[in-house]
């Protein structure tokens, strides 16, 4: 079959296609025949990183779609022929999505709902996981999503143009909040706007505090980060008594400092989060919170639901992982299969 492989970490060139046999899943593992691979920054960034390699080699991406094609033993919840999305697949694991095959853990893949598309599947996984967490660690919950659990509550996703926030939108709307977003350009306005968000303040151009509290005068009770080192005096300034602040990247630096009294009198839970550590725990109900989202027709994509999709072949995988560090708008995903 062919794979995309690294031997070595470094930047794209170090990604190459080779030929490597169709493996057998082990006990509690599937194989899935992948239909489309999704890239996230996660997977550049591995590649990447300055540490040495956990494995002589690697196929990367975390998320996938598919169709399951052999089963290990005491694999009894998922069956050939099954369609999956795929989650942290190469997580502690040789192979991840950027393959014509990869065999996976089965409590990684999640049997699709029958209208949902590969495209639609393989733009899940780290960034609606991701999104989920951060509406979900709240002092007084919900701990599970669904219509009606976020009644009442004002959710603040930052970055709403981009994967986690397009899904942390439509996942808070589906929930029941009033979302509001902060973008970059009228552009991305238009973007947030299809995802459905309910208020838009350009960051560039109007005044985020201002206008916040014109939605939210007792503050909003969940902010989805991105740029915590950028955001982090706004975050405090526009929160709400007990509101979290859960924040996934180091966009705009490494480091934050914030004013002690601004949060504390507040009782603001500021709460960093990584799908990789988060536990099982979570990891599973975000699955299912997610599948059922999909059967409600949520975390839809593609240009008229705000997050474009930007495609590659297997072979320009390299070219892929480059567009994701560029930061190149909406989602980029990798046709494996030809008729994918």
């Amino acid at each position: 079959m062919r794979a995309i492989v690294y031997s070595r970490r470094g930047p794209s060139s170090v990604l190459s296609v080779a030929d490597r046999p169709v493996t057998d899943p082990g006990r509690g593992e599937v194989r899935v025949k992948v239909a489309v691979s999704g890239v996230n920054p996660t997977d550049w960034k591995a590649r990447a990183a300055d540490r040495d390699m956990e494995f002589d080699e690697i196929v990367p991406n975390q998320d996938g779609a598919g169709t399951v094609d052999a089963v290990g033993e005491g694999v009894d919840d998922l069956a050939v022929g099954d369609r999956v999305w795929l989650y942290l697949s190469q997580y502690g694991r040789t192979s991840g999505t950027a393959q014509e095959y990869t065999v996976v853990p089965s409590i990684r893949a999640v049997r699709l709902p029958e209208a949902i598309d590969f495209d639609t599947a393989s733009s899940l996984g780290v960034p609606a996981m991701t999104a989920h967490r951060a509406l979900t660690v709240h002092e007084h919950g919900p701990a599970r999503l669904g219509p009606g659990a976020l009644e009442g509550r004002v959710v603040l996703v930052a970055g709403g143009a981009g994967a986690v926030g397009h899904a942390a939108i439509q996942l808070a709307v589906w929930a029941g909040a009033t979302v509001i977003t902060t973008v970059s350009s009228p552009e991305k306005a238009a973007l947030a706007r299809s995802a459905g968000a309910h208020h838009i303040i350009d960051y560039r151009t109007e005044d985020v505090a201002a206008e916040v509290t014109k939605v939210a005068p007792e503050g909003v009770d969940h902010i989805v980060e991105v740029s915590l080192a950028t955001n982090i005096g706004l975050d405090f300034e526009v929160i709400a008594n007990h509101g979290s602040i859960a924040y996934y990247a180091d966009n705009g630096g490494d480091e934050f400092t914030g004013t002690v009294r601004a949060s504390f009198a507040k009782n603001v839970r500021l709460q960093g989060l990584l799908l990789y550590t988060v536990g099982d725990h979570a990891l599973f109900a975000a699955a299912a919170d997610i599948t059922r989202a999909l059967e409600d027709g949520v975390l839809a994509v593609g240009d008229d639901a705000g997050l474009p999709l930007v495609r590659f072949t297997l072979a320009e995988t390299a070219a892929a992982h480059d567009a994701v560090e560029s930061g190149v708008t909406g989602k980029v995903l990798i046709r494996v299969a030809d008729d994918a």
